[in-house]
């Protein structure tokens, strides 16, 4: 199968080095935002030995070679118009895609309408499906949970987590002025309104409830803050002055005849000090985390150690990335749309597995 990586970002550079060992896929095109990384070799922008393939600002040229599926890891947070303008290039040239972009598409049945129809117009002109895995990243917030509930009995509470530390996430700019670290505590950053919150985080409770065959009543938010009570200074991000926003926890919770069933919880910091009575990570930096309170209280943490990028946060972006790579030849073997992660069989490294 031919395949090519949109963006060589946190996402995409773990995207390439995963089509390079996957034994059914091949890579042939690497696309970029940057003249700076025009004609390098995506092995070097990926972290590995060359392999004779540059990357290119023409994605019409990309898409020409009659490529199977598309990797699009470039990001839609800051660029939702273009970001979605690229998407429907894609589908509309019978592309496949397999994205951690578009929030909006991860659960097919919360997308806005609009959006959706023509996303479904576009799968249907190009005979193309497109898969979403979410944030945080998504295997740890759909097929995990629900793969863990099949251990417990007399289930009453389902929650997901992410702890991390934000001084570790290369997204300098994200971190300070999307989430608000650092920023006066009198203003709620973008991403923790109630609305941005719902719009990222719910699709994936919602995945949960229909992977256990839950209907919710319905779905709320809250949050806490705290400021930072020092100073601190962050490699690569500067100064976080005392008093701004330096740790927040907020709960994203699907109910249940009044009690919150299904929750989607981070607790972040951008100093390990801050916050100290709430939970820390069983490691220096973050991890992912489901509890399952029922007959036994299980508790699943995972944590990635990647051996190309660095920083905490690495080996959860390979992990998003490597999802969304080993799910190509089953996206590409469904029905033109979009598809959820109940649509597909079960995703496995088979492909990658080296004797």
């Amino acid at each position: 199968m031919k395949v090519a990586v949109w963006g060589t970002g946190n996402v995409g550079r773990p995207a390439i080095r995963a089509v390079l060992n996957h034994a059914q896929l091949e890579l042939v095109g690497v696309i970029v935002s940057s003249e700076a990384k025009v004609g390098r070799d995506a092995g070097e922008l990926a972290g590995v030995a060359p392999v004779g393939l540059k990357a290119t600002l023409d994605y019409d040229a990309v898409l020409a070679q009659g490529l199977d599926a598309m990797i699009y890891t470039a990001s839609a947070d800051i660029r939702p118009d273009e970001a979605l303008a690229d998407l429907l290039t894609c589908l509309r040239a019978g592309c496949n895609v397999v994205s951690t972009s578009f929030y909006d598409f991860l659960h097919p049945a919360l997308a806005p309408r609009e959006s959706m129809d023509k996303v479904e117009a576009a799968c249907q002109e190009g005979k193309a499906s497109l898969f979403v895995s979410g944030i945080d990243p998504g295997w740890a917030m759909d097929i995990m949970p629900v793969f863990g509930s099949g251990m417990v009995s007399g289930i009453t509470q389902i929650r997901c987590q992410e702890i991390f530390n934000y001084a570790l996430y290369d997204a300098p700019d994200i971190v300070r002025y999307v989430i608000g670290f650092g920023q006066p505590m009198e203003e709620l950053p973008l991403m923790l309104h109630s609305e941005v919150l719902l719009k990222i985080w719910e699709p994936m409770v919602r995945l949960v409830a229909q992977g256990v065959n839950v209907e919710l009543d319905e779905v709320t938010t809250q949050v806490e803050r705290r400021p930072l009570e020092k100073s601190v200074d962050v490699k690569g991000m500067g100064t976080f002055e005392k008093g701004g926003q330096g740790a927040f926890r907020f709960e994203v919770m699907g109910m249940k005849n009044g009690k919150p069933l299904i929750v989607a919880e981070h607790i972040t910091r951008i100093d390990a000090s801050c916050a100290p009575d709430w939970p820390y990570p069983p490691n220096e930096g973050g991890c992912h985390r489901v509890l399952i309170s029922g007959d036994p209280d299980l508790e699943i943490t995972v944590h990635g150690h990647d051996h190309h990028d660095s920083g905490a946060a690495a080996g959860g972006n390979a992990t998003a990335a490597n999802r969304v790579v080993n799910a190509i030849p089953a996206v590409c073997g469904a029905a033109p749309g979009v598809v959820s992660p109940w649509d597909l069989p079960a995703i496995t490294g088979a492909a990658q597995i080296k004797c």
